[in-house]
């Protein structure tokens, strides 16, 4: 994907999670069921059933041009519906791609048909995207991106009462607490923290770690981060890769540069010419400002604690909820840190990092996140409607709840 710069192991990830996510539609094809309920009334039959929306406007960010794109087609195709999508303008080479991949299939297997046109494409920025969402054409719009790109659409959206799937901004944490394995969370917290060169929805941004480990856990953290390979993405001795573009490059310098002005301890983040950066590690005193916006970056901000429920609320405490973590052999504590009382993030994960949600699961978060879910368990209802049918095979009309109108 030299569109978007990503190193070869996880472009090939992606692709495969693209042909994941075709096994996944046609297994689900044969399960989209609606429900028959037990009517009230004698010679009555009440059922729910799901039909076709239309027309699914699909948005997608640069980072995972190909695997979005995958998540909302597959699902919308088998779901009865065609597909008009957006791509960003840095990842046109990977939408062309797709968009052949698409028609080659459709070719092969179903030939004559002109099923190719159930996936048109629209290139632009700004205007295109606020035209799928206004238009009322577009039954339901799946947008991925920043927070403040879905706020602007989501206005547009709601002003003509459509439908919408949001999946925006992630500033995902990570607790570690003194009972986990502290070895295992390094290497978790390495991949999730600078794969994709933290240019994932999911990248791990607030490391949340107990004071009684917090430097043992440092004491590793650092070299590992340090001995990283740098570099070109075509060479597959490379983890980290170049961020997308130069802009990209000076937001990260900004965001470094203000932890530095508040006396904050920064590891890394040199700058190596072309896009390229090394991780950063910031030693954060207090969950700022600064720590609660995310910066679409490899920076990761470390925190102390010593309570689970001071973890809890400094995790909480941001206005993103997609991801999260506890890395933990205390069952309670994983418990807690699941429930209701714990993480409020639509990710919840345990010995685990933050990414790499599998296809089977719904994937999308909380709050400023959007609320969307996409792929996995029951997300296929988001592309269609649902109609309440009531049929009548008897020689009366009795109505529900008992009432009696007239003789």
């Amino acid at each position: 994907m030299t569109d978007v710069k990503k190193i070869r192991a996880e472009a090939l990830g992606e692709v495969q999670e693209a042909i994941d996510m075709c096994d996944f539609a046609v297994g689900l094809s044969r399960q989209l069921y609606g429900l028959t309920v037990a009517s009230e009334r004698p010679e009555h039959k009440l059922q729910e059933a799901y039909h076709p929306l239309g027309v699914i406007g699909v948005i997608t960010a640069f980072n995972f041009p190909c695997a979005v794109w995958a998540w909302n087609h597959c699902l919308s195709i088998v779901c009865g519906n065609s597909v008009i999508w957006k791509a960003s303008p840095k990842a046109l080479n990977v939408t062309a791609n797709c968009k052949q991949a698409w028609d080659q299939a459709v070719q092969n297997c179903i030939p004559g048909e002109g099923f190719e046109d159930l996936l048109q494409l629209v290139f632009g920025h700004k205007e295109q995207a606020e035209w799928l969402a206004d238009d009322a054409r577009i039954s339901l719009l799946s947008a991925t991106g920043s927070t403040e790109m879905g706020k602007s659409l989501a206005t547009r959206v709601a002003a003509r009462l459509g439908k919408a799937l949001y999946e925006l901004g992630g500033n995902n944490g990570m607790v570690v607490s003194q009972h986990g394995n502290i070895d295992l969370a390094v290497r978790a917290i390495v991949f999730g923290a600078v794969g994709t060169a933290g240019q994932r929805c999911t990248t791990l941004r607030r490391l949340i770690v107990h004071e009684q480990v917090y430097n043992a856990l440092l004491a590793k953290l650092k070299p590992a981060y340090a001995s990283l390979p740098v570099g070109d993405q075509f060479n597959e001795a490379t983890l980290v890769g170049p961020l997308i573009d130069q802009a990209a490059v000076e937001q990260m310098q900004a965001a470094l540069s203000s932890a530095s002005k508040k006396g904050y301890t920064v590891h890394g983040g040199e700058y190596l010419g072309e896009c390229l950066l090394r991780p950063a590690i910031v030693e954060a005193r207090e969950q700022c400002e600064l720590v609660r916006t995310e910066t679409f970056a490899p920076i990761l901000y470390v925190l102390k604690y010593s309570e689970l429920k001071e973890a809890i609320r400094l995790h909480n405490g941001v206005p993103q909820g997609l991801s999260s973590c506890i890395f933990t052999d205390n069952l309670k504590e994983a418990e807690t840190f699941t429930s209701a009382v714990g993480s409020d993030c639509g990710i919840v994960n345990v010995n685990i990092g933050p990414s790499g949600a599998e296809i089977g699961g719904a994937f999308g978060g909380e709050k400023e996140t959007g609320g969307g879910r996409e792929s996995g368990s029951d997300a296929w209802k988001q592309y269609m409607r649902r109609s309440t049918i009531t049929i009548n095979y008897g020689t009366s009309i009795p109505l529900a709840q008992g009432i009696k109108f007239g003789d």
